[in-house]
């Protein structure tokens, strides 16, 4: 009985007390979520390029 009442009082608290976002609310976040993604992304490549140049500028010297 205790699964039953767990999945009403569920199902009530989706369907009333939750806000869900509109599509236009939801595609903003997506775009956003997107375009960090991309930063974030061409910011660990050029840490990468400028670590690996700087490790082969003092490997090659040595």
């Amino acid at each position: 009985m205790n699964i039953v009442n767990y999945i009403k009082v569920s199902y009530n608290e989706l369907v009333h007390k939750v806000s869900w976002p509109t599509k236009v609310e939801l595609s903003n976040s997506a775009v956003v979520v997107l375009l960090a993604s991309i930063i974030i992304a061409l910011v660990v490549f050029a840490v990468d390029f400028v670590f690996e140049h700087a490790m082969r500028f003092v490997y090659d010297n040595i």
